[in-house]
């Protein structure tokens, strides 16, 4: 070999080096971008699940299953984030050290084209399951109507709830399937009344048995601590030729509107005739008069 091929060479080498020096240290300054961002981010989302907490507290509705949904979904996000920082960080440190990436993008391109299609019920589920999470539509404890199926939910993952009703049945939905959703126990319940009475009853004088029958119940520490207002008594709501009807309402703390419900109309049942009211048919012949609108003294 001539000294000028030695030269040339040597100087390839040389250029081979320079280059090689350089993509490392063009690697290492993007690795250290990437874990420098990574960290900016992690503070950042710490900062974000700190303000959500505190402004559920602001509002009263912290509660534990508050502060786990809120730090569930700032890992999400974590993990989502960071998996696609480093992606990115991996592809153009094999672009540095002259990796043609076209093929890998070509080939990840088809990769995830047949897992969407794939999975997009999956996809779809994880979506709507992260958004049921985020907005807080629902939560374990809470009594809910899923797709017209009432219960009480026992789980919810970001793919589907898992929802019990009165039968002990348990129903299990993809949150992608969901296509109706109520919460009867978000912030407070109601238990609504319809009572229907005969015609000739003095309604006057029944409503007045109702907030009394209400306001006891509200004056004791059973219920106190359960029943947010006391009974509201809308009135009367329908009459036909024989029966006429009168809506009432009890507001309660979650979950606990059918314990003051039940227990109300048990007491009301029996405060009627105690006060005179008798709801069965007059006696042939007889016209009914409707009693005193003053109730005796308790």
């Amino acid at each position: 070999m001539t000294a000028h091929a030695w030269e040339l060479f040597i100087a390839r080498l040389l250029d081979i080096g320079v280059d090689a020096i350089q993509g490392l240290i063009r690697i290492a300054l993007i690795i250290t971008a990437a874990y420098i961002v990574t960290k900016l981010l992690r503070a950042a989302l710490n900062r974000l699940e700190q303000f959500l907490i505190r402004a559920a507290v602001r509002r009263d509705t912290a509660t534990t299953g508050t502060a786990k949904r809120i730090k569930t979904l700032a890992n999400v996000l974590w993990t989502i984030s960071c998996g696609l920082l480093w992606f990115l960080v991996a592809l153009v440190s094999l672009s540095q050290i002259g990796v043609n990436i076209g093929p890998i993008l070509a080939g990840a391109g088809v990769v995830g084209l047949a897992v969407g299609f794939g999975a997009q019920h999956l996809v779809r589920d994880l979506v709507s399951g992260f958004f049921i999470l985020l907005e807080n539509q629902i939560r374990v404890g809470d009594i809910a109507i899923i797709n017209g199926n009432a219960g009480s939910v026992e789980g919810i993952t970001f793919r589907t709830v898992v929802l019990r009703d009165q039968a002990g049945v348990v129903h299990v939905f993809p949150n992608g399937l969901i296509n109706t959703l109520a919460n009867a126990t978000l912030d407070w319940s109601a238990y609504v009344l319809d009572v229907t009475l005969p015609y000739w009853v003095d309604t006057d004088r029944v409503m007045e048995i109702m907030r009394r029958v209400g306001t006891e119940m509200k004056a004791e520490k059973e219920f106190a601590s359960v029943m947010l207002e006391p009974i509201e008594v809308f009135g009367v709501d329908n009459f036909t030729d024989t029966t006429v009807t009168i809506k009432a309402r009890f507001k309660t703390v979650p979950a606990q509107q059918y314990l003051v419900g039940r227990e109300f109309r048990r007491r009301f049942k029996y405060a009627l005739p105690a006060h005179g009211i008798v709801i069965s048919s007059p006696p042939a012949g007889a016209s009914p008069t409707p009693a005193s609108t003053a109730l005796p003294a308790s």
